[in-house]
């Protein structure tokens, strides 16, 4: 957290002893001060645009300035969006220890847990164990925790993997609730230096043990007979026949609750594979989800809902304490919706050469939306009340069935017959059809990126959230740490942004009249990342062909409106700076950030931004495809030394490469021009843009020209990039001085 992050006032939110406090960013009245300048400043400069605009003597200046005009009022726009996120920042702290104190622990909620995965072999089972086996031990009555196992990849692998999970749990549990043990993930517990009880290496015996079996049996694509103990396994897997393909197949829901070594009952663990055709629509994760809604009430039907994904597992065991913070809050208790944690990862290099770890996204701005109206919800790693997904908090919407229902009372045993059943029953592919689920109930259908959605969609219904981020996280996970990965997954959230824009629901329109505008502005700079790509192209091509041509585009550096370029850049860099290393952020990791930004503008945000618009055309479509988990030991090797990662060929990395080409380029011939006695007066603001773009381009030259491994540009993209470049500078140079 940053330093300078609370008020002088601290506000208590209960009577007796707080159960959390919250206080305001000491930057609050700077910010405010700074964004009404800055606006003045950009108004002024788009004048200035409209004005040359107006005045242009010719085509090639009319579409220079046109150009300009149009990315600087993107970058205008999403500039005054991400403002809403600084205007009222919120910083929270919460008080577990007095809870008690409150309520009783018999008084304590139950909680379902909710874990998904997708594929065996891009998301190995023993991660899928691993969270498992962290939220199964939770500082909470065991009783009173259900955890759902959603394995949308219909694998055996996984099912295998989830009956070992159990199996060991019953040592795992009472291992870490005789020793207080902290840690409850296995595989990092095991890992870490920390001094062991005397029984631990019995445990982590126990615990490789699995890991091999479980390990074995993916590398093998089966699970073997040797593996199977009893009838019952038997009749399980015999359910994976060669008519059991992962686009089609049957319900399959295992459960297991039995007693640990010592005699104490365990926690639910169920295991959900739903139905599956190729003739109906699943809706990716966000139908996953809302099977286990359905699941769950049939079985359990908690009242508090904690949504994990299978590579986030928690890292302390008294989170749902803070979430009961809030939870048991008596102001406004009846709209509170959610409580989101922020995402934290584990193996990320020293400067995260990537960016993956979204601090923006997942510490930055949310408390900015939790000033507003609540912090927004990220896909893992927040906990809901069942509540909030059936309707908003004065308007109850009723599911099909009343045992469905977030208030129904189940009454048997998660083993019966009835109960099985209708398991089955709402885990069918076809049970949502002619029913309200992913519109007016449930994860919301109709965008990609069904978290954003759906917590948009809440917020609009009334509903509030908080952004809880504790000093030890909450939660830790894995990011994706090969460049071409984390391309595509920005890529595809990129295209379910725009859905949600140019959806009924868009927050430029609905979102406005249901929220009001600072809500709907910080929404709208989350679902209009694929429009960064407008101004990022534009800059990276246009200044440069101009230089090259000898035209300058920009005001001369004695002129007045140059100093408005100055402060307008130096104003937006130096904002962002200040809020990223105020987050415990360092200067490497900002400018590595800073880069991968321009890097997305011309990679995935445009290639979204396209595929969105041809799918809208009918020309094109896309599909969810899972981010891997997996990485081979040459590709860590490289990324712990801070080499870019560019060995699959991509269509993504040819207008990176392009880009980089034209810009050394034009650098060099600027430079030319400069010995050869032309006034840089006229041309520095151009040069200026091109040398940044050089500086920040170094990994890309360096895979180019310098590496031998096999995490450089592959051949074909740089002679197609050197191909367009030649002729976007000709073609270009025709047109200008036309």
């Amino acid at each position: 957290m940053e330093v300078l992050k609370g008020s002088s006032t601290t506000k208590p939110t209960t009577h007796g002893p707080p159960l959390h406090t919250f206080e305001f960013s000491r930057l609050k009245f700077f910010n405010r001060v700074f964004a009404t300048v800055y606006t003045c400043a950009i108004l002024a400069l788009l004048y200035h645009h409209v004005l040359t605009l107006l005045n242009s003597t010719n085509l090639s200046s009319f579409f220079i300035t046109l150009s300009l005009l149009i990315s600087d009022i993107v970058l205008a726009f999403m500039w005054a969006a991400t403002q809403s996120c600084r205007l009222n920042s919120i910083y929270r702290k919460e008080f577990p220890e007095n809870l008690k104190r409150v309520v009783k622990e018999s008084d304590f909620p139950a909680l379902d847990v909710f874990i998904c995965t997708a594929d065996p072999y891009k998301e190995p089972p023993m991660g899928v164990v691993n969270t498992a086996l962290s939220v199964l031990a939770y500082d909470y009555p065991t009783e009173k925790i259900s955890v759902y196992v959603s394995d949308d990849g219909g694998s055996q692998l996984t099912l295998f993997a989830f009956m070992e999970a159990a199996k060991f749990a019953s040592h795992w549990l009472p291992f870490c609730r005789k020793n207080n043990i902290v840690e409850r993930n296995p595989e990092a517990y095991f890992a870490s230096n920390n001094s062991w009880p005397s029984e631990a290496e019995k445990i982590e015996t126990m615990y490789h043990s699995m890991k091999i079996k479980v390990e074995n049996v993916v590398k093998r694509g089966k699970v073997g007979d040797e593996y199977i103990i009893g009838e019952e396994e038997q009749k399980t897997f015999n359910k994976w026949k060669d008519s059991f393909t992962r686009q089609d197949h049957p319900t399959v829901i295992q459960n297991s609750k039995d007693k640990d070594i010592i005699g104490h009952l365990m926690p639910n663990l169920i295991y959900v594979c739903r139905q599956k055709s190729r003739t109906s629509p699943h809706h990716f994760k966000a139908g996953a989800l809302n099977v286990l809604l359905r699941v769950s009430a049939t079985m359990t039907n908690a009242p508090i809902i904690l949504t994990l994904d299978c590579d986030m597992y928690s890292n302390d065991p008294s989170t749902p304490l803070r979430a009961l913070c809030y939870l048991f809050n008596p102001q406004d208790q009846s709209k509170f919706g959610f409580i989101q944690f922020p995402q934290i990862f584990n193996g990320i290099n020293k400067n995260d050469i990537y960016a993956c770890e979204f601090k923006r996204l997942f510490q930055i701005n949310p408390v900015g939306f939790d000033g507003l109206n609540g912090g927004n919800y990220v896909g893992t790693g927040c906990f809901f009340s069942r509540r909030a997904f059936f309707g908003g908090p004065s308007k109850l919407v009723s599911p099909e069935i009343p045992e469905l229902g977030p208030y129904n009372v189940v009454d048997k045993s998660i083993k019966s017959q009835p109960i099985m059943e209708l398991a089955h029953k709402v885990a069918g592919c076809n049970y949502e059809n002619q029913t309200k689920w992913g519109y007016e109930m449930g994860v919301k259908y109709g965008s990609l990126v069904e978290d954003s959605f759906t917590s948009y969609r809440l917020h609009c219904e009334g509903w509030k959230s908080v952004f809880c981020n504790p000093k030890r996280p909450a939660f830790l996970g894995d990011a994706p740490n090969i460049l071409i990965d984390m391309l595509n997954q920005h890529k595809r959230w990129a295209i379910g942004l725009l859905e949600v824009v140019f959806s009924k629901f868009s927050p430029l329109t609905f979102g406005i009249r249901s929220m009001g505008l600072p809500m709907s502005l910080a929404y709208a700079e989350l679902v209009c990342w694929a429009i960064w790509s407008i101004p990022i192209t534009i800059y990276a091509f246009l200044p440069q062909v101009a230089l090259i041509n000898g035209i300058s585009i920009f005001p001369k550096v004695s002129e007045p409106w140059f100093l408005f370029y100055v402060f307008l850049f130096l104003g937006a860099y130096g904002q962002d700076f200040q809020v990223f290393i105020l987050s415990s952020g360092t200067v490497e990791r900002w400018w590595n950030d800073q880069r991968i930004w321009m890097i997305k503008g011309l990679t995935c945000y445009l290639f979204g931004f396209m595929e969105f618009f041809l799918k809208f055309l009918g020309i094109s479509t896309h599909g969810f495809n899972v981010t891997s988990k997996v990485i081979d030991d040459e590709q860590h090797k490289r990324y712990e030394q801070g080499m870019y990662e560019f060995g699959v060929p991509s269509p993504m990395f040819v207008p990176l490469v392009t880009a980089t080409i034209i810009n050394l380029l034009s650098f060099f011939w600027g430079l030319v021009e400069v010995f050869r006695g032309s006034k840089l007066e006229g041309l520095f603001v151009q040069m200026f843009i091109t040398g940044f773009v050089v500086v920040n381009s170094w990994p890309i030259y360096e895979a180019m020209v310098l590496r031998s491994d096999k995490g450089k540009i592959p051949i074909r993209t740089t002679l197609i990039s050197i191909f367009l470049a030649w002729g976007l500078v000709a073609a270009a140079s025709l047109t200008l001085r036309s």
